[in-house]
């Protein structure tokens, strides 16, 4: 399977819901983060391409018809290269709201997990090669977000690129992909609200494992 559609957006972006409405117009699955918790084994993969050793895209995304979320959407240039037919899709938001949802989900937990987890040298090295390790100060953090934005914008051609907010629905993607608009509402999921229930100490197991690195 060829991946159709490259995000690049980055997380808190919607990339939850995107990734749920991407698997309900391609009928495939989607990658995100949450596929590297439940697939532990892609965690070495992607922390040796955060130091520059690339994968075999092919190999890892075989049973995925599309990819959102960190950490597919760090290599963004490489995967369009990869995939010249694919769609690329800028999720975005506002950068204030987007620092603070950021800011109090996946940064807090990235910033207080134990530094023996295999999944936190996977992020470390990932940000501080693509993004920021800064990630308790808001404008470090703000900086990276819009110089990762503007750089797709000036990077992708614009009959390849998407720019589209959670807000936006269904409509701009099946556009962009040429398919119908199913009729049901849009997946909206993953609020701060609903990221911190799912991330309390009784569902930490699930979403951020703690296996140790080898």
């Amino acid at each position: 399977m060829k991946l159709r559609v490259v995000g690049a957006g980055l997380g808190r972006t919607g990339t939850m819901s995107l990734k749920l409405a991407l698997e309900r117009l391609l009928g495939a699955p989607c990658h995100h983060m949450l596929e590297v918790f439940k697939h532990m084994e892609q965690v070495p993969i992607w922390h040796a391409a955060a130091l520059g050793n690339m994968p075999d895209w092919d190999q890892l995304f075989q049973e995925y018809a599309a990819a959102v979320d960190w950490p597919s959407s760090a290599f963004w240039p490489e995967l369009m290269e990869a995939y010249p037919d694919a769609l690329v899709v800028l999720s975005t938001r506002d950068t204030e709201a987007w620092w603070q949802s950021a800011h109090e989900t996946i940064f807090n937990v990235t910033r207080n997990a134990p530094p023996d987890l295999d999944w936190f040298a996977m992020v470390q090295a990932l940000f501080t090669s693509r993004f920021t390790m800064d990630l308790g100060n808001a404008e470090a953090c703000k900086a990276a977000f819009d110089q990762h934005n503007a750089k797709v914008r000036a990077t992708v051609p614009p009959h390849r690129l998407l720019e589209w907010r959670a807000s936006d629905g269904w409509k701009p993607l099946c556009t962009a992909l040429g398919l119908p608009i199913p009729d049901e509402p849009f997946p909206r999921v993953n609020t701060r609200e609903e990221w911190a229930a799912r991330n309390s100490p009784v569902h930490s197991e699930v979403d951020m494992p703690a296996a140790k690195a080898e």
